[in-house]
C-alpha cells in the first residue's frame, strides 16, 4: 500500500489528479519518473499488451493482480486499479477487492456492465440493473480492510440507456457507497460539463480521455474547471508504443538494421541507466560474502 498519497484527502483537493494508464512496471517506473503521482493499470492495456486483442472481456483477475504486483513492486505511487466488472457477481467483487487491496492497490474500479464486457467506448454494451450493481458496490464496500481504499463505480448506462438514466445510477452509486464516480464515454462537452456538475461535489468524479474514443479529448485543467478531481489516459502509452514498435520493425523488415531509427531508441547502457541496473548490482554486492 502507498503510504505517501491518501487519495481521499488528494481528491478533496482543488488541483485534479492525472492518472496515466499503465500495463507494466516498465511503464509505471517510466511514469513515476516523469512526475506523476498517481497511475492507472488499464485492463484494456493489459489486453492489448499481454494478449494481443481488444478490451473485449478476455483479461482474467489473475492477470490483472499479477500485473499489479509487479508495478507495486516496482513503484510507490498510487494505483487505480480497473478490475471491470469485478469477474463476476458480488462475491466475486469482494474476493477481487480483497486480493487487490492487498497487492497495494490504493483505488479499484468496477463498473456495471454485463460479461462479457467491453471497452466503454465500443459499440453494443450491455449493462446490469442498477440493483445488482449497488449490490455489488456494497460488497467492494465491505470487503476493503481500509477506508482509505477507494472504490470507484463506473457506469456505461448513457451510451445503453441514455444519458438520464446514467445521471440516475451516478447518484444511486454514490449512495450505495462509492468513493468516486465515473460516467462512461459522454458524447460531447455538454455531456462531459453536466457530468462535472453531477453530485453537487459530495463525491469526487472521473473523466477518462481516450485518443479518437467517444467523449472529446480536454485538457486536465479544463476537466478541473468543469468540477472533475481525477481524469485518467488509460491506453495512450499503448497506442504510442505501438506506433513506434510497428515503425521500428518495418524499417528492420525493409533495411536488415536498426542503424535509421537508432535516434528513436534507448541505446543498451541508456536503457540500463533507465532502469537503474548499476544501483541494483551495486546493492547486490553488499550481500556478496556476507558483507553488508
Amino acid at each position: 500500500m502507498n503510504l505517501h498519497i491518501d487519495l481521499r484527502k488528494r481528491f478533496a483537493a482543488p488541483a485534479i489528479v492525472v492518472a496515466p494508464g499503465v500495463y507494466d512496471a516498465l511503464t509505471a517506473s517510466i511514469a513515476v519518473t516523469a512526475g506523476f503521482e498517481a497511475l492507472y493499470l488499464s485492463g484494456a492495456a493489459i489486453s492489448y499488451t499481454k494478449l494481443g486483442r481488444p478490451d473485449i472481456g478476455l483479461v482474467s483477475m489473475s492477470e490483472v493482480l499479477d500485473t499489479l504486483m509487479n508495478i507495486r513492486e516496482r513503484v510507490d505511487a498510487a494505483l487505480i486499479v480497473d478490475a471491470d466488472t469485478g469477474y463476476g457477481n458480488a462475491l466475486n467483487v469482494e474476493r477481487t477487492v480483497k486480493l487487490f487491496e492487498r497487492a497495494g492497490a490504493n483505488a479499484i474500479q468496477i463498473e456495471d456492465q454485463s460479461m462479457p464486457k467491453r471497452c466503454g467506448h465500443l459499440a453494443d454494451k450491455t449493462i446490469i440493473s442498477a440493483n445488482e450493481m449497488i449490490g455489488k458496490i456494497k460488497a467492494a464496500v465491505d470487503a476493503r480492510q481500509s477506508e482509505k481504499t477507494l472504490i470507484v463505480a463506473r457506469t456505461d448506462a448513457a451510451a445503453v440507456e441514455g444519458f438520464s438514466a446514467a445521471r440516475e445510477r451516478a447518484g444511486a452509486f454514490a449512495d450505495a457507497g462509492a468513493d468516486v464516480i465515473f460516467v462512461e464515454a459522454p458524447q460531447d462537452i455538454n455531456q462531459l460539463t453536466e457530468v462535472g456538475r453531477l453530485l453537487d461535489g459530495r463525491v469526487p468524479l472521473m473523466a477518462n480521455m481516450v485518443e479518437g474514443g467517444r467523449t472529446p479529448v480536454l485538457p486536465a485543467s479544463q476537466l478541473e474547471a468543469m468540477g472533475f478531481s481525477l481524469v485518467i489516459f488509460p491506453g495512450g502509452v499503448v497506442r504510442a508504443l505501438a506506433r513506434t514498435a510497428q515503425e521500428f520493425y518495418d524499417v528492420l523488415a525493409r533495411q536488415g538494421t536498426t542503424e535509421s531509427f537508432r535516434a528513436r531508441m534507448f541505446d543498451f547502457d541508456g536503457v540500463n541507466k533507465l532502469l537503474g541496473a548499476a544501483d541494483i548490482l551495486a546493492r547486490g554486492k553488499r550481500y556478496e560474502g556476507g558483507d553488508r
